[in-house]
């Protein structure tokens, strides 16, 4: 297995009211591919601002993030624009999506704005469609996105994230906003993409979210305090109470 993200001395500082605040601080890490990896960590610790920069959505002020390779703190924002839109896919807690858009076309909006094939716009559309049914909610393909619940609103948007075929998802809790129910819903169908072969890097508060993960990285003020290692998650039912009792204990001792 090889290294899709490898981060290096990754360090992340913001000026505030003239105060300088180093949010990250020399945070090394590497994920390989098919990896489904969370980070965890209290409030104010860094969680997402480390998921925003070592995705190109955000720039590093040192250290060096390689992404299949490829040292993207060193691309121009076009090349940037470019690796997000086909090699990354996108999950948000907040779940935007445009409002003058029906649930399906905003599914297949990235692919549109590809021009990485020359597939016809129908096909882009047939492709979004069996992702739709893929996740059961083929059904709300035409609604607006006022119409659907919650549940189907995520999923939807791990529809959108798949549509370019991307090599890693990145996800900011992807089931903060929704109840149970919807997030065991959606977190299981994370599961199922990352078991076909997506690699997954993933905020998350939930310790039963993140008992699903083969990886948990605790961080810190801005640097990363453990490493837990879970293992691929082979049987759900069998295994779930004592994979999240295991990682409770783990995040204790590390102060959560």
């Amino acid at each position: 297995m090889s290294a899709i993200l490898e981060v290096k001395d990754l360090c992340k500082t913001y000026i505030v009211n003239k105060r300088q605040n180093n949010v990250l601080k020399n945070v090394n890490f590497s994920i390989e591919r098919g990896e489904m990896v969370a980070i965890m960590g209290p409030s104010g610790s860094g969680k997402s601002t480390l998921l925003y920069s070592v995705s190109g959505m955000d720039r590093p002020t040192g250290g060096s993030v390689l992404f299949d390779g490829r040292e993207i703190s060193k691309l121009t924002e076009n090349e940037l624009s470019e690796v997000r839109l086909n090699k990354m896919g996108f999950i948000f807690q907040q779940m935007y999506m445009m409002k003058n858009l029906t649930i399906l076309d905003n599914i297949v909006l990235p692919a549109i704005q590809s021009k990485k094939s020359s597939e016809k716009k129908k096909a882009k559309m047939e492709r979004g469609l069996a992702l739709m049914r893929k996740l059961g909610i083929e059904d709300v393909a035409d609604n607006d996105i006022n119409e659907v619940s919650g549940g189907q609103l995520q999923r939807a948007c791990i529809c959108r994230s798949m549509i370019n075929d991307p090599d890693i998802i990145f996800a900011d809790e992807p089931t903060g906003a929704l109840n149970k129910a919807s997030s065991q819903e959606v977190i299981g169908e994370l599961v199922r993409l990352n078991r076909e072969g997506t690699t997954i890097m993933m905020v998350t508060h939930d310790a039963k979210v993140a008992s699903r993960c083969s990886k948990v990285f605790y961080i810190v003020d801005g640097n990363i305090k453990g490493q837990y290692n879970l293992g691929k998650e082979e049987d759900h039912e069998a295994v779930a109470g004592k994979r999240e009792r295991d990682l409770m204990n783990w995040l204790m001792e590390q102060g959560w």
